[in-house]
């Protein structure tokens, strides 16, 4: 069942190439799936990197931790320190939930912690205690695949279940005809992500049995995982998944689930578990096409579950890719081809043959057929020269994959046949390109422009509405063929309206022709300037361009009093953050100032109070013997004139350089400052003075 998926100048021409190869990808099915990368170890050390030194919980760093041992991702914080010592914290509380016991253990595996053998002999007997009065599947794995963790850290740790065949049966028990399973026998409910908590499940009672389960139980298993892969969906590219309708799980989670399980119980059960090589592969490349997640938890699906692929005992994908889809024929590059595993680890020996390649849409045209790459040691690719009568165009190529040993087919899947689609890239020639004005009674014509598009162009023309405008070029291959480009659009572009027109061909030549006599009303009889822009673009064409050629002066008839008027222009929002309209102001002449004698003779004025003030001092007999002697007062009375100097050096201040608000606010303090001394000291003169009428 198919779903539906999740210019003038040369910089302005590898972006419009770029923007036609992207919704040229959008309407073919994808099929060149990346592996794991770099760019997937970066994003992994900002998601699991601790957060103020911890984890949000115990199964958080069980996914740190085991993403970054998957990625080979080290000294990335005391990540070693921080997970060890929550695994501590939570065997050593018995009262932690069985959640929390069973993660726990999972990063004690996964780091070998120094805890102590007490905390995992009380977990052991706590988990041990549980599957035989289980009544749900969550109980059920948690126990069983937390014993099986620590069987296989503590060897001699009492960990093998009493009644293995019963446990195995109530799991059993809970599956479904169609291979999925239910959570508990109450709910009725089936469930796709429950299948892979039981395949689980059941692979750690495999491990826990003292005795070999009987074979009949696990072909029954076996089959039920057959049953439940026949519920896979799949997408037209070739990837394939399951879907938990039951409940609120995404597909990716689900299908993760299945894959754990899966691989889990084909390590420990006998014999094969035969499933299609395809749909192996089909698993790897739906993991692989979420690209680079950018949450932890889909981060942690799609890179666990690949590496469990990798390390299964059913098929180990290949993953055939190419590092870039578009091959120059101007620069004469090479087809390159990688073929890796899913975490990017080297393939085994073995040689890449092109079977087929054709041009997009007419697969009985082959323009390769049978041909082996070549192997570079040196960055192990696979590496084919295109052959000379190779043309621009868009190709499927269909590559296989032959070991050397014959031995690896058992042990690797590829799938068969992978294709892929290539862009083959060129200069397409342009000749021939020419604008003109035609007269529309006899054809003939008025005034012809040449146009080179490798340079700029500025042509300049004059048309009435009864004549017409034509533009022609010619396009061709680098080998001689018609070539057909995805965009060929002529643009014209009046101040209050703009017209677009597709650029018909008829072979190599493109022409447009412009009879403004029928126009007139969808230019909304509007004369003057129209500037002439042509677009011509292809995800092959190297040379694609946007220019603006030049413009035609247009005189239209006035129009008439029903005639349509034009759309209004919608409005650039950026454009308020744009420069401003220059304000120019004149300022009012300054009043005439008075004459320097004047000023003089009033700043002389002004300063006779303050010489009368001085003079006051001297016949009043100014004196300093009521100055405070001791040691306190004296230093209130100190400050008391260090304040009020302070107060007239803050008028000079507001006379030379200060304002008004910044001169209040200081004043404010000084105030304060000089009312409180002041206090002080005049309280000490009243004082002083009691006492010497006393006395």
């Amino acid at each position: 069942m198919a779903k539906g998926r999740r210019w003038g100048s040369r910089g302005d021409s590898i972006v419009l190439m770029l923007l036609i190869v992207a919704a040229g990808s959008i309407c073919t099915s994808a099929t060149n799936f990346q592996p794991v990368s770099d760019a997937h170890r970066s994003a992994a050390v900002e998601l699991f990197t601790p957060v103020d030194g911890s984890f949000a919980s115990i199964e958080d760093t069980y996914e740190a931790v085991q993403i970054f041992k998957i990625l080979g991702i080290e000294g990335k914080g005391d990540v070693r320190g921080i997970a060890c010592s929550l695994v501590s914290e939570v065997l050593g509380t018995s009262s932690s939930p069985l959640k929390e016991l069973f993660y726990a253990v999972k990063v004690s595996s996964l780091l070998k912690c120094d805890a102590k053998d007490s905390h995992f002999e009380v977990t052991a007997s706590i988990l041990k205690s549980i599957p035989s009065d289980a009544k749900s599947l969550n109980d059920l794995y948690y126990s069983i695949v937390g014993l099986a963790l620590i069987k296989n850290q503590i060897p001699e740790a009492d960990v093998l279940l009493d009644d293995v065949d019963g446990i195995f049966q109530a799991i059993k028990a809970l599956s479904q005809s169609d291979g999925r399973w239910r959570y508990s026998s109450d709910n009725p409910v089936s469930s796709t992500y429950a299948a892979g908590m039981a395949l689980e499940a059941l692979a750690g009672v495999i491990s826990l049995a003292t005795n070999e389960i009987e074979q009949p139980k696990i072909n029954a298993v076996k089959s039920d995982i057959l049953k439940l892969f026949d519920s896979i969906e799949k997408y037209d590219d070739g990837t394939f998944y399951f879907d938990d309708e039951a409940g609120s799980v995404s597909p990716l989670a689900t299908t993760s689930s299945v894959v754990r399980g899966l691989t889990a119980f084909a390590s420990s059960a006998s014999g094969p578990v035969n499933l299609p090589e395809d749909t192996i592969l089909g698993l790897t490349k739906y993991f692989l096409s979420i690209g680079v997640p950018g949450d932890a938890k889909e981060f942690f699906n799609q890179v666990n579950s690949l590496s469990c692929l990798e390390n299964s005992r059913v098929s180990v994908p290949l993953v055939l890719t190419l590092p870039t889809t578009v091959v120059s024929l101007s620069s004469k590059d090479k087809l390159k081809v990688k073929v890796t595993t899913a975490l990017s680890s080297r393939s085994p020996p073995l040689k890449v043959k092109v079977v087929q390649a054709f041009i997009s849409g007419s697969k009985d045209v082959s323009v390769i057929e049978n041909q082996e790459l070549v192997f570079d040691e040196e960055g192990s690719l696979h590496v084919l020269d295109l052959p000379a009568s190779i043309d621009v165009g868009k190709y499927i190529f269909a590559f296989e994959i032959v070991f050397h040993n014959s031995k690896d087919g058992k042990i690797y899947a590829t799938g068969g046949q992978t294709k892929v689609p290539v862009y083959v890239s060129g200069a397409i020639k342009i000749e021939k390109a020419e604008i003109f004005v035609l007269d529309s009674d006899i054809g003939s014509i008025g005034t012809r422009k040449q146009l080179n598009f490798e340079t700029e162009n500025d042509v300049s023309l004059a048309a009435n509405h009864l004549q017409k405008l034509r533009l022609s070029f010619q396009l061709s291959t680098p080998q001689g063929n018609v070539f057909k480009p995805h965009q060929a659009i002529l643009k014209l572009k009046h101040e209050k309206s703009e017209h677009i027109f597709v650029v018909g061909n008829s072979g190599k030549q493109f022409q447009v022709i412009l009879d403004f006599l029928g126009l007139v009303e969808k230019f909304f009889y509007l004369s003057g300037r129209y500037d002439i822009q042509l677009t011509v673009g292809d995800a092959v064409m190297e040379n694609s361009f946007y220019q603006v050629i030049g413009h035609v002066e247009l005189d239209l008839p006035e129009a008439p009093e029903k005639a349509p008027r034009p759309p209004l222009q919608r409005r650039d929002p950026f454009s308020r953050y744009g420069a401003k309209a220059e304000i120019s102001h004149i300022f009012r002449a300054p009043e005439k100032r008075p004459s320097e004698n004047l000023s003089l003779a009033f700043l002389v004025l002004t300063l006779l109070p303050f010489l009368g003030f001085l003079v006051g001092l001297l016949k009043l007999g100014l004196n300093l013997k009521n100055f405070p002697v001791a040691s306190v007062p004296a230093m209130f009375a100190i400050l008391f004139h260090v304040g009020v100097g302070a107060i007239l050096s803050l008028y000079a201040l507001f006379w030379l350089k200060l304002d008004l608000f910044t001169t209040l606010k200081g004043l404010g303090l000084l105030g304060v400052f000089l009312m409180f001394v002041g206090h002080r000291i005049l309280s000490h003169l009243a004082s002083s003075s009691a006492k010497l009428k006393s006395a």
